[in-house]
This record gives C-alpha cells, structure tokens and sequence, in this order.
C-alpha cells in the first residue's frame, strides 16, 4: 500500500505512534496535547532524570501538573525514555529541542544534529518527521532532508518531512497548544498535508504554507517584530529618563490611540528562549546572503545592553542617597524572565545579579517560582516573605513583577525601591520609587 495513504488513515484512525523529541517548555505540553487526544505517545529525552521524574508522576515545567503527568502515565498511552531504540516504533517524529546561540552569536543546532543522527541509525521508512525547534530559514531542507534522503530515499514518497514552529507561551492560560494556530510546511505537497493532518488532531486551527522554509522564516518574524519593538520603547525609556519624563506615562497616553499603535513596554533586558535568540538565527543566515539585518541587530544591541544600563542607574540612585555600589545590600525581587512562571532562560535578572556581584554588591534575591540558584558557583537561596526585614537593604530593585509580591509592603518597608517593571502603579509620585 502506498505509504502516503498508509499513514493519513493512521493518523486520521488514531492508531498512528507519535513520537516527540525533547521533553521540555515544548514537547511536554504536546505530548500530554496528543495523549488526551487518544494518540500513543512515545516520549524521549537525554536527560534520564527527567524522564525518571514522568515515569514517577512528577513534573518539571511549571505549565504541566504532576497531576497531570500521573494521568498521561495512567492512560497507558504515554512512554517516556532516555533512549533512542524507541524511533523505529514511531510513525510521526517531533524534534522539539533546544537551539541555543554560541557565544559568537551564531545557531547552534548540535541538540537537532543529535536527534537527526539517531533517526538516521534507525528505521524511519514511511514515518513523518516534523521539525519544530525553531532555527534559521532552510535547516529543514539544507540539514535534514539530505541526510534523511540517504540511501536513495524519497521524500514525499518514502518518507516525509515538515517544519511547524512552536508558539508555547510559559504561562499563559489563555492561548494553549490547542487554540494557538499552527503554521505547516511540508517538503512536498503529501508532506504539508500530513503534518497539518497530524496536528488538525489536536490543534483547532492549522495555517498552511508553501515550504519548510516560509514557516522557519514566519517563526523568527514573529520574534523579531516583539524584539524590534521592545528595542524602540527601551531606547525611548533611555531618552525619557533623559529628559526627565516618565516613559510609561508617555506609553499610556500613546496607546490611547485607537489605530495604528500597539503598546509595548521597556524592561531591564530580553528573556526567555525565543525573542532574545531568533533576531540571530536571521541575522546569521541574511550574511551567508550578503545582507546586513541592520535593523534587526541594532534592536538586539539595544535590547542586550539594558542590564547594564540598569546597573548605571542602580550606581546613581545609590549615589544620591550617598552609598557606593560596593558593599551596597541589593535585594533583587524576580529572577524569572517573566511574571508568576518559573522560568530563567536567558533571563535579564541573572545578568544584573551577576553584574551586580562583579560589583562587590552584597545581593540577594527573592521569588517564590525559583527557591535556589547558582551564581558564579555560589548557591543562593530565595529569602522568606518577611516584608519588615527589607528595611536592612539599601535598595531594593524590581526585575520581575511577580502578582505573588506584595507590592504595598515593599512601599512601607523598603528604603530606595528601583522598579524597572512599572509593577508599582501609584498616582502620587513617591521620593524612594525610581523608575526604568
């Protein structure tokens, strides 16, 4: 039977093996997307204390419940490895693994490389393999088809391959896995038809394009378009504080503006896996066409250079209240890259803090997502919620606006407050409350 036919009426009876690579922000939330969906889900990922933790009914990622995992386990319909063996059972193969930059500002895709190469040492005859970690535009076609060609395989024919990027949004409990459209790109036409086939399954609305490449280059737009947008409002946030104007007042009466403008907000730098990184992977790959993103770079510089500006500003408020930086007692609230999630990665916050103790600051932090984290191989713990002790710091410096802080407590109690968040709304402006 033709393999084509053979996998749409797997995939359309639910009796098709979906297996997903890389358990983590984005393929955790999949995986339990498609089990409740009726699927069979074989899960992999390197790290075995993870999958230790799944096999026990415990969670890693703020997002899924260990009550949740319970159930997946539960269901019968979920198994979790840290091997490779497991891929020739598969029938749909997600790749959602990281795809971090080098220090030289360059992609890194060793982790799809990785994941690449152990499909290849195995059989993958008439599966469907989906690529969703997002990279630069052609890693499908220039990196995975080649090499899943191999042997004189043919796509759209004897095996098939696509590009979907993931729009996982940590914490957000509005827009989910099923509600968020998804935007396919398949090598061939029977490829875009069974990649959207397979998330048609779980996923109220599938967006189709024209190749692997437009859907690569639409997930580094919508990053970029945040990206460059933040770059502008930090930069005027620069220039207010120049002025002496509140930006975020500026920012309140521009958006009352019914067309043609969208708030954005300054903040103390770029966090997360996405926005920081993917103005890069375009960037990166426009050189290797001799273009220079101008534009796109200058945001990311604007953008990377605000911890330091946020440490400027630190070092001046602490002089006009004659302290010095060093030996200063900073308490920084929020070491998440966003509020009420749990979530570091390439968060702001641990730039500052790391600043901050370069410095010769005494620091320490509080926020109830993350109780420990280590800083230059020193172990920091979170402090308790004792509001009456953030009398002792000289300034206390809002990085993350978790809704958890008790915002009127840190007014009462707290010296000198730095709000890079705008969390402290008041009308009435306050001599210790310095704003971004």
């Amino acid at each position: 039977m033709d393999k084509f036919k053979t996998l749409e009426k797997k995939i359309k009876s639910k009796t098709a093996v979906i297996g997903i690579i890389g358990l983590g922000y984005v393929g955790l939330p999949l995986t339990e997307n498609y089990v409740n969906g009726g699927f069979k889900v074989i899960g992999i990922d390197s790290n075995p204390k993870k999958v230790n933790a799944l096999k026990s009914g415990k969670s890693y990622i703020q997002d899924i419940s260990s009550k949740s995992v319970k159930s997946l386990i539960k269901t019968k319909r979920f198994f979790p490895y840290s091997d490779f063996n497991k891929i020739s059972d598969m029938d749909v193969i997600i790749i959602c693994v990281p795809t971090p930059l080098r220090k030289s500002k360059d992609p890194d895709i060793s982790y799809i490389l990785s994941a690449l190469k152990e499909i290849t040492k195995r059989k993958y005859l008439g599966s469907l393999v989906i690529l969703e970690s997002t990279t630069y535009p052609g890693t499908t076609e220039e990196i995975l088809l080649p090499e899943l060609s191999k042997n004189n395989l043919k796509v759209g024919k004897d095996f098939f391959l696509a590009f979907s990027p993931e729009r996982v949004d940590p914490g957000n409990a509005v827009y989910l896995i099923k509600n968020t459209p998804k935007v396919v790109g398949g090598v061939t036409a029977k490829c875009t038809k069974l990649a959207a086939l397979a998330y048609k399954s779980i996923i109220n609305k599938v967006h189709e394009v024209s190749s692997p490449t437009v859907a690569e280059t639409s997930k580094l737009l919508e990053n970029i378009f945040r990206s460059v947008n933040i770059g502008l409002v930090n930069e005027m946030a620069l220039l207010c504080n120049r002025m002496k104007i509140n930006v975020w007042e500026v920012i309140e009466a521009a958006k009352t503006k019914p067309f043609g403008f969208m708030p954005f907000y300054p903040g103390p730098g770029l966090g997360g896996h996405c926005i920081p990184l993917d103005p890069f992977y375009l960037s990166w790959k426009a050189r290797t066409y001799d273009f220079n993103a101008r534009f796109i770079e200058l945001a990311g510089e604007i953008n990377g250079n605000m911890p330091y500006y946020v440490i400027d500003r630190i070092f001046e408020i602490l002089n006009s209240n004659n302290k010095t930086i060093k030996k200063a007692k900073v308490l920084i609230l929020g070491l998440a890259y966003k509020n009420d999630i749990n979530d570091m990665r390439e968060s702001p916050s641990l730039d500052i803090f790391k600043l901050l103790v370069n410095k010769g600051a005494i620091v320490e932090y509080f926020d109830p997502y993350i109780p420990s984290v280590e800083i230059y191989e020193k172990k920091y713990k979170t402090i308790k919620d004792d509001y009456k002790k953030f009398k002792k710091y000289d300034i206390v410096v809002i990085l993350t606006a978790h809704s958890k802080f008790d915002y009127k407590e840190i007014i009462k109690n707290s010296k000198c407050i730095y709000d890079t968040r705008n969390a402290i709304k008041t009308k009435r402006k306050i001599n210790k409350i310095h704003k971004l």
